[in-house]
């Protein structure tokens, strides 16, 4: 995620790569190679944090180092962009939360498809009413990712409980929660880790405010990578499909026009770009610290339901 989010950076051009730091002093040094100008690459936090003259932070670090970092960062009196779940615990969510009210720092969650043109159309296609009611939501998510987690801290309960559904899953958890406004009140679920130290396949039936129910699949050892949102509404439906949007109407189906360098992760329309765009003035925060919040409560009561095999109610705090 370090190239990523440094890539996107260099490809918006308002911002430079200034700093680095990794707990791997090797993984930060690789990072710096090709990168333009003079970019330190720092061996402690300390050092890094003694650094003034930097103006924002992109943590992208396990998700345990969350906190503290972003609260550090915070602290030091820089922007932060913090890689989901944005904390490991519902109490450091709400002190982040916190850190941020003072309206002078942004936080913001990299949770990317809320800056995606696809899920902001769906979203305002919802949002008109244009489309009525909301009736159900269906949620069908693969991805090749157990494949490539052996050896890695994603495979470690420590540090991503969870798995799949936790780290790649709260991508489209989120997606959902973001087009339609609607929070969880009861789950149920279902996990396997297939051989693996964390959850790999994941089902949910879960119902949502106003008794709309959502059915969420999570396949973590596919050998593709496939993400469908189906959101069904008494007038029509809005479907997202191989970064597509489609609605229905009348057995109907029209694609909404989207320009191609709009879609998908290497568009123009990316977390990072947002979030200088949100230091800037441009544009609001589209994933503020408190959209971490449902997240969390959904992604802890999946674990519940599927450890004790009973459906959780998720209290509104």
């Amino acid at each position: 995620m370090g190239h990523l989010h440094a890539r996107r950076l260099l490809a918006d051009g308002r911002g430079r790569v200034a700093a680095l730091y990794d707990q791997s002093n090797t993984m930060a040094e690789q990072l710096c190679d090709g990168l333009p100008g003079d970019v330190r690459v720092f061996s402690t936090w300390d050092e890094l944090m003694n650094r003034t003259e930097i103006e924002a932070a992109i943590i992208c670090t396990p998700t345990t180092f969350h906190f503290e970092q972003a609260k550090a960062c915070l602290d030091r009196g820089w922007h932060v962009l913090c890689e989901k779940p944005l904390a490991d615990s519902r109490e450091r969510i709400l002190g982040l939360i916190n850190a941020s009210k003072d309206g002078r720092l942004n936080l913001s969650v990299a949770y990317q498809r809320r800056s995606w043109a696809t899920y902001r159309r769906m979203h305002d296609e919802f949002r008109s009413g244009r489309c009525g009611e909301l009736q159900s939501i269906h949620s069908f998510n693969a991805e090749r990712w157990q494949q490539t987690i052996a050896g890695t801290w994603r495979d470690d309960p420590t540090f991503n409980a969870g798995g799949f559904v936790t780290d790649a899953g709260s991508h489209k958890i989120d997606a959902a929660f973001f087009v339609t406004g609607r929070h969880p009140t009861e789950v149920f679920a279902t996990s396997d880790k297939c051989r693996s130290r964390v959850e790999i396949r994941t089902s949910v039936v879960a119902e949502l405010e106003g008794r709309v129910p959502l059915v969420i699949n999570f396949i973590g050892n596919s050998e593709s990578f496939f993400e469908d949102l189906h959101v069904h509404c008494s007038k029509a439906d809005l479907i997202l499909r191989d970064e597509r949007l489609w609605i229905a109407r009348d057995n109907q189906l029209e694609e909404i026009s989207i320009p191609p360098d709009e879609i998908g992760l290497d568009s123009k329309t990316n977390p990072v770009s947002a979030f200088v765009d949100l230091i800037e003035g441009q544009s609001p925060n589209i994933a503020p610290p408190e959209c971490a919040l449902p997240v969390f409560d959904f992604t802890k009561a999946v674990l519940e339901s599927s450890a004790t095999g009973q459906s959780v109610r998720i209290s509104s705090r």
